[in-house]
């Protein structure tokens, strides 16, 4: 097995073969950089909306309506500053830092992509708020772990996927299909792993 990535990838490995680091850049579109720009704009609109508003109430000239207003409005120019700052906040590569016997695994930050279309509005609102702030993992992965990887065949391609606890991660989601395939064959030499392509069944 060729130990050297695929031609054509953006994964690199350093730190020589005995404590190899291996880093997977964020795919991402620069669409949501013109997302962005247009938050900001935004932003310039609702700040004149809201200090014209917060007038209205400080001076006693605002109704009940507009104090429900400027409520609703506060918090839509908090999820759109929160939205623009996610935009253009640099993304950090997603790291596989192989020892002997265990793995520190860090996802790093993925882009923030703004969902539109059918898979959108497929997502709740608990996945929105999981896209707009996601969790950076960071774990230790042990032998034992890592017996647990495998690469899984879906309806939308390969997953690479590896149970800590209760929980289980998807390693290399930035990554193509094939350089997930060259990731869990690498993982499997590297720690004598012995099954790690599940059933066509599972999902």
């Amino acid at each position: 097995m060729d130990l050297n990535p695929p031609d054509g990838s953006r994964i690199t490995i350093s730190g020589g073969g005995v404590h190899p680091i291996i880093r997977i850049p964020q795919a991402g579109s620069p669409t949501r950089y013109f997302g962005g720009l247009f938050l900001l704009f935004w932003l310039g609109g609702w700040a004149v909306g809201w200090t014209s508003a917060w007038s209205k109430i400080t001076s006693g000239q605002g109704s009940a309506f507009l104090v429900f207003w400027l409520g609703a409005w506060t918090i839509g120019g908090i999820f759109a500053a929160a939205t623009g700052y996610r935009s253009f906040r640099p993304t950090v590569p997603e790291t596989l830092a192989l020892s002997r016997s265990s793995l520190s695994y860090d996802s790093g930050v993925a882009p923030f992509e703004f969902n539109n279309g059918e898979q959108g509005r497929s997502k709740g609102v608990r996945d929105g708020f999981r896209t707009l702030f996601p969790k950076r993992i960071r774990i230790e992965l042990t032998q034992r772990q890592l017996q647990s990887l495998r690469l899984r065949e879906t309806d939308s391609g390969n997953r690479l996927t590896v149970d800590a606890g209760a929980e289980r991660l998807d390693l290399a989601r930035g990554a193509s299909e094939i350089e997930r395939e060259w990731l869990a064959h690498y993982l499997a030499r590297r720690y004598g792993l012995s099954q790690i392509t599940a059933p066509a069944a599972e999902t």
